[in-house]
């Protein structure tokens, strides 16, 4: 009679591994087509198991075809010679690899995390915290807008950090801005006109066009963008980043806040974005209010990540809406699911409310200015750095960096690449030529290793002037 041992079954019911240890012994014909199967009965003893964990293995080998059942009879051994086991059916597949055929020694175009700096330990031990204290509430299904633990929380931290008075109504967490952006514009309309800045991040471009909607581009000047071109663009809503602009690195001054406030009072179709993806790397004097936290009219739609905060791959976000606009917003798409899992949402409001954000984020402040020195020293120290030019060092994770050179843009980067270093220029990030402006390299140091900097920034040189 067939003999399994159940000592090394794993995580599988007994049901489960008996069905198993049948199923590879039809694969491999160690039982024959046609073979008769011990009746349950007699089984089930010979095994020292149970007649009902044999019935269920003998069920499911019976629904798969492995096996067949004659009445009063009993089960046979199917005739799988025709079909192939499902294992062959399946195609070879490969894990990608991240290319290296460029040789990247250091990224200054990555504004991704080092993985030694997000907190493991913390995270894990509150991780477990929450799986013991709310196994009821993480079975729950989200709010719309998120956890209330999690928006009231968010909602203390803007306060304190941000002098931010908004009520957790007014918050709505995301799976990633780029998501947000996509409920904003079902909320605001597609018959709306969208505008950017120019330079800007080019991807906000690319989400408003693949939502369908109308986007201009809007120049910045020394103090923001430019009023006279948002004026004249028709524009309904703005989309900026006022306390850190990318890549530029303006910083928009608040007489040029109340201009944009003033802009967005003047219709009730108008709205401001503001994206304040960074504020808390502010590496020189207090962080710059939020355009929000002066706004008296309702005019501003706050949005933050924590993906600048922690973790490049922890895609959470959050917009603060208007007042004015909370009813609308669950009137309109309070039908969605939360994108972001109960998991990580109990597991992020821990974090905050046991005070490890506000730890993390300092001791990280304090990290990246080394970095940032560290660069800047390194700078400082080439032979050819009268040729350069440091602008916008003090606003966040990265600078701008200005070259006397009679190389392209296009040159500038293939050579540094040719060097094992990947830079961007800010002539990349013009949506409209004229607007372009060469020569002016940004540096993005949030992903480089610190031991790296010395070697990443002699290449640099060396590329652009040997």
């Amino acid at each position: 009679m067939l003999t399994y041992s159940f000592e090394y079954k794993g995580k599988d019911s007994l049901y489960e591994y008996l069905y198993k240890q049948i199923k590879n012994d039809i694969l491999s014909y160690k039982l024959s087509p046609g073979e008769k199967l011990p009746s349950k009965r007699a089984f089930a003893k010979h095994l020292n198991i149970s007649t009902i964990t044999v019935e269920n293995a003998y069920i499911q080998l019976l629904a798969e075809g492995y096996i067949y059942s004659v009445p009063k009879s009993g089960y046979y051994v199917s005739d799988i010679s025709s079909s192939k086991p499902l294992e062959d059916k399946r195609a070879v597949r490969q894990v990608s690899q991240v290319s290296s055929e460029d040789n990247i020694f250091a990224d200054f175009t990555s504004n991704s995390t080092v993985s030694g700096n997000f907190p493991y330990t913390i995270w894990t031990k509150t991780l477990r915290q929450v799986m013991s204290d709310y196994e009821e509430e993480l079975m729950v299904r989200s709010p719309f807008s998120g956890i209330e633990f999690l928006r009231v929380a968010i909602s203390d931290y803007l306060y304190q950090f941000r002098g931010m008075s908004v009520d957790p109504e007014q918050i709505v967490v995301g799976a990633g801005t780029e998501y947000l952006y996509g409920m904003l514009i079902q909320l605001l309309g597609r018959d709306k006109i969208y505008a950017v800045e120019d330079p800007g991040y080019q991807k906000i471009t690319r989400i408003y066009q693949a939502n369908q909607v109308e986007c201009v581009h809007i120049p910045m000047e020394e103090n923001g963008v430019d009023m006279d071109s948002l004026e004249k663009s028709g524009a309904d809503i703005l989309h900026i980043s006022p306390s850190h602009h990318f890549p530029t690195g303006i910083v928009t001054p608040v007489s040029r806040r109340y201009e944009l406030l003033s802009w967005a009072a003047r219709s009730g179709d108008r709205y401001i974005i503001e994206d304040d993806y960074d504020s808390e790397f502010r590496l020189m004097g207090k962080p710059i209010p939020a355009l929000q936290s002066i706004d008296v009219a309702d005019k501003v739609i706050y949005m933050n990540t924590f993906s600048k905060s922690l973790s490049s791959t922890i895609r959470i976000s959050y917009m603060v809406l208007p007042k004015s606009l909370v009813s609308l917003y669950r009137e309109r798409l309070g039908f969605y699911s939360c994108t972001v899992p109960n998991f990580e949402q109990y597991t992020l409001y821990r974090f905050i409310e046991q005070g490890h954000l506000e730890k993390h984020i300092n001791r990280m402040r304090n990290y990246y200015r080394v970095q940032r020195d560290t660069i800047l020293s390194c700078i400082k120290n080439q032979s050819n750095y009268n040729k350069t030019v440091i602008m916008e060092e003090n606003s966040g994770l990265h600078f701008l960096l200005k070259v006397n050179t009679d190389l392209s843009d296009r040159e500038l980067i293939e050579k540094a690449r040719i060097n094992g270093v990947a830079i961007s220029c800010l002539s990349q990030y013009s949506y409209l030529e004229e607007n372009a402006t060469e020569h002016i390299i940004i540096i993005n140091y949030s992903g480089i290793n610190l031991e790296q900097i010395p070697e990443a920034v002699d290449r640099l040189f060396n590329s652009l002037w040997n």
